[in-house]
């Protein structure tokens, strides 16, 4: 399901980082070189990257990379080269910080990752920033978002198939009722929302449509302007359907006035090693145009060159 195209036969290491040197020498970079490499190595390969070249170098990979590329090009090289889990307690930090409802990043990263992932990013928080990611969330979110966000990133949930059919039903029930009510952020929608499995909550959402006939997000629709609302539909959508939840994500990124770079370049980054794949697939029966002509369409020179490597396009 990932996009990541690694050549059969990989270079040596110390190749790899020669190459990479001499792409950072002289008076200009070639960007090309650079994506060559880092565009095509997958998550060990650059974490080995970056340990020889430093070991061999005395400077850290990121380092050279900051020095001789700029703006929505260095971000995304960045980002791709950071390791999984420390790329994400980064988008958690810059989420935390510059927080705003409409902001996806922390819920993509408790919800559309494995427990074992959140808790690896989790500690790399710990690592990078001496301080833990709910604190920060708590910190810096307030009212229901933070009531919300804090169990959420909080979680380290069960993550095996088993589900209990008479549970998932009582508590499509609670959840409906409270819904009902327009208590959207009632205690109990929140502790079922961020405690339960992904097995369990495709259960209760399941019998929510059936006892109720439409889907849970249809009643968490009452008003489209309303954030809190649309972060729940995100948190579920996560959960149900990652890959249509993903496409519109890209879809909005790239259409209205100017490009949305940030946001396709986190969701193209954290994706290209899991189902980016698939969320392509549903970018095109929705939208009836390939992926990577949408983004050539609203990206230019290496910044383009790079999100089309990575969405798998012959570079």
């Amino acid at each position: 399901m990932a996009t990541l195209s690694v050549p059969a036969a990989v270079p040596a290491v110390a190749e790899d980082c020669e190459q990479l040197r001499k792409a950072f020498a002289g008076w200009g970079t070639n960007e090309r070189l650079i994506i060559s490499i880092l565009a095509h190595r997958d998550a060990a390969q650059r974490r080995a990257i970056r340990k020889h070249y430093a070991d061999a170098y005395g400077e850290e990979l990121l380092r050279s990379i900051t020095d001789e590329i700029h703006g929505k090009f260095e971000r995304a090289v960045i980002q791709w080269t950071l390791d999984p889990a420390e790329r994400d307690a980064v988008l958690a930090n810059e989420e935390a910080k510059k927080w705003n409802p409409g902001g996806r990043a922390l819920v993509e990263i408790a919800c559309a990752r494995t427990p074992a992932h959140l808790f690896a990013a989790k500690q790399a928080y710990h690592d990078r920033f001496k301080r833990s990611l709910e604190e920060d969330v708590a910190a810096h979110v307030t009212g229901d978002f933070r009531k919300l966000l804090v169990p959420l990133v909080s979680a380290y949930r069960y993550d095996g198939p088993e589900v209990n059919t008479s549970l998932a039903h009582s508590e499509a029930k609670i959840l409906h009722a409270k819904i009902s009510e327009k208590a959207y952020s009632d205690d109990e929608v929140v502790r079922i929302l961020t405690t339960r499995s992904k097995a369990q909550l495709l259960a209760t959402f399941n019998s929510y449509n059936d006892q109720f006939s439409h889907p849970i997000t249809k009643d968490l629709k009452e008003d489209p302007k309303d954030e809190f609302l649309s972060t729940l539909r995100a948190i579920i959508r996560c959960f149900t359907c990652p890959d249509r939840y993903f496409e519109k994500v890209i879809r909005l990124a790239l259409g209205g006035v100017g490009t949305d770079e940030h946001t396709l370049t986190r969701v193209i980054t954290t994706r290209a090693e899991v189902d980016l794949k698939v969320i392509k697939e549903a970018y095109q029966k929705r939208n009836s145009v390939p992926l990577e002509k949408a983004v050539s369409k609203d990206t230019t020179r290496d910044y383009e060159d790079m999100m089309l490597a990575l969405l798998g396009a012959e570079y």
